[in-house]
């Protein structure tokens, strides 16, 4: 008997029509992306010698195509998932950064270019393959510009993960993590804003944002459930007046990354997934 298979321009146009559904929603590829950082670091022979990074010029912001690979509507990882942005503009955040370096230097990255952790680059989670990032250091006020081509960190608390050079030249290789705010650019921006100086603040008050509500009854049961997890009983509601009110629950302030971490792991135990950094 005859095997019912798709003759090949049946199966052609099957897997034409399939196509655009697998990449509308999707789990991130195989070959991209920053899964797991255990055992990433320098390389085991040392970065190069002649390696200046005050020397080291920024990304450019140029007008690009999205990339064909990285940019699907949405995908998943490790059970969470993430919405790609549709348009980048307006993006501004503030959070924890990260860096990656020698463990993934020449994979291919989430939008198909290989990674060079010696190139102005950098991964998130939802912005648009590519985008061009101002990314500044919160504490000492440096600037930098890199070209978003990868996904990543999928770690809570972290809203950036940043090349080895780029970590350099903001000056958080050491620590390993930074307190930066990170901003859209533009070709039409003017060149100037990595150079442009910023006033510094050593000591930022970082907190641990769990909620936000319209009525602050909700708030409160919020407050309620994740106070055994603050530390130092350190929950507050914040209100913000507007056209309607809106109260904001967060833990801290918190010591340093290391809490933040430890905090944010508790709260995931508790179920509560969306708590985002905030700094004061």
């Amino acid at each position: 008997m005859r095997c019912p298979c798709l003759t090949p321009p049946r199966a052609l146009l099957l897997a034409a029509l399939l196509l655009p559904l697998l990449n509308a929603c999707s789990s991130l590829p195989k070959t991209g992306g920053i899964l797991d950082t255990s055992g990433d670091g320098l390389p085991a022979s040392g970065v190069p010698k002649n390696l200046n990074p005050d020397i080291v010029a920024d990304a450019v912001p140029r007008n690009e195509p999205r990339s064909r690979y990285g940019n699907p509507s949405s995908y998943q990882v490790e059970g969470r998932r993430y919405t790609v942005l549709a348009n980048a503009e307006g993006y501004q955040e503030q959070g924890i950064a990260s860096w990656y370096g020698a463990k993934f230097h020449g994979r291919r990255t989430s939008s198909g270019e290989p990674y060079d952790m010696y190139a102005m680059t950098a991964a998130h989670t939802t912005l648009p393959l590519p985008s061009y990032v101002q990314v500044t250091n919160l504490r000492n006020g440096r600037k930098v510009i890199v070209k978003v081509n990868d996904r990543g960190p999928f770690r809570h608390s972290r809203v950036i993960d940043l090349s080895y050079v780029a970590a350099l030249k903001l000056g958080i290789v050491a620590e390993g993590t930074g307190l930066v705010e990170v901003k859209v650019v533009t070709a039409e921006d003017a060149p100037a804003p990595a150079a442009a100086a910023s006033a510094p603040n050593p000591s930022p008050d970082i907190y641990l944002q769990v909620g936000a509500f319209a009525e602050r009854a909700k708030a409160e049961r919020l407050s309620q459930r994740v106070a055994p997890v603050a530390p130092r009983g350190a929950v507050q509601i914040r209100e913000e007046s507007g056209a309607r009110p809106l109260y904001r629950v967060r833990l801290g302030p918190l010591s340093n990354v290391e809490e933040v971490d430890r905090v944010t792991r508790k709260l995931d135990g508790l179920g509560v997934n969306d708590a985002h950094v905030v700094i004061d």
